[in-house]
């Protein structure tokens, strides 16, 4: 199955798979959705994700709690293929008063709000994590 928006496809299997109580979920493979896992898994919303380039798909771990409560309670997707958002570093939204995550890219790669923040930078909007 062929989809347009790559971001949009990697949150929706996440979000799918953790609200079944998967322990993983398998996805296609592409450089920015490495990006997007490697900053996920840094802040402690996914346990693990490893890469298959041969048959290239990428298996996500996902995380739960001691009462099999996923980590993550809602991903959302910001900026689409219809309706880009771009913002500047001041507009960079804090999520959950900084227990989520906004994710952008910038000039200086795929980065989370705090450092796209930190290097006063501003981009597009991908997505936000909680």
């Amino acid at each position: 199955m062929a989809f347009n928006d790559p971001i949009a496809e990697l949150l929706t299997k996440i979000r799918n798979a953790k609200d079944a109580q998967h322990r993983y979920v398998d996805l296609s493979f592409s450089k920015i959705k490495i990006k997007l896992l490697e900053i996920m898994k840094n802040h402690g919303f996914i346990e693990n994700f490893l890469v298959n380039e041969e048959k290239h798909k990428v298996r996500v771990f996902l995380r739960y709690n001691r009462e099999r409560e996923s980590v993550l309670k809602g991903l959302t997707r910001e900026s689409t293929c219809g309706l880009r958002r771009y913002i500047s570093y001041n507009e960079i939204p804090r999520v959950f008063n900084g227990m989520g995550l906004a994710i952008l890219t910038t000039s200086k790669g795929v980065v989370d709000g705090e450092t796209a923040r930190n290097l006063k930078v501003g981009g597009e909007l991908l997505c936000t994590i909680w």
